[in-house]
């Protein structure tokens, strides 16, 4: 995590030098202090200059050495998500293909990322439905044909079985189903399963 949020930084600083911290922690989603322990880290290790600028701001600039260190997190990073996909795709497979020898018939997702689509993906390879998507960080956006709904409403989707798909808290989501009265044997959380371990090993 601590390499990508470093690409994120050095990323972000490539495409704009002018870039302030307090822009940083919004678009990257990181807290104020950790982007300065960042922006610290970062010029201690030579990849980014610091120069002050006229009404105590500061600008930022990559060094060569941080536009070399920002390709190789860049290309570490592709080969990690890579194998991640490969091991979800392979999970999630498992995991419908389960769900439909169960004879579910209506699948609800729960959380919005990446790994959210390899499980969309992996569910149009069985007879299942998928009845719809719940994500509070999410609600009202799109994701595919479906309008993301909050944690809230997931009992109006009528689904069997809902599956959490995401990195971020699988139990806080877990909790919030319960909550939104979705009994606990009706929740799903992939991770448990251990394939966040078997992409640390893959890794």
């Amino acid at each position: 995590m601590d390499d990508y949020r470093s690409l994120l930084v050095l990323d972000e600083i490539a495409r704009n030098g002018n870039v302030t911290q307090r822009d940083l922690s919004r678009t990257l989603g990181i807290a104020l202090g950790l982007v300065n322990s960042y922006i610290k880290n970062l010029a201690l290790k030579g990849y980014i200059t610091v120069s002050a600028i006229p009404r105590k701001r500061y600008r930022y600039y990559l060094t060569p050495k941080g536009f070399r260190e920002k390709t190789r997190l860049a290309l570490d990073h592709l080969k990690n998500f890579t194998n991640l996909y490969r091991t979800a795709r392979r999970d999630f497979r498992e995991l419908f293909f389960a769900i439909e020898k169960a004879g579910i018939k209506r699948v609800a997702l729960c959380g919005v990322d990446e790994i959210t689509e390899i499980a969309y993906l992996s569910s149009k390879e069985v007879d299942v439905e998928l009845s719809g998507v719940v994500d509070d960080e999410h609600a009202g956006t799109r994701f595919f044909d479906y309008r993301v709904l909050p944690i809230k409403d997931a009992t109006g989707l009528g689904a069997e079985l809902f599956v959490i798909t995401t990195f971020r808290g699988g139990d806080e989501l877990s909790e919030r189903l319960v909550m939104a009265g979705i009994e606990k044997d009706r929740i799903c959380d992939i991770s448990e399963g251990g394939w966040l371990k078997k992409i640390r090993k893959e890794r």
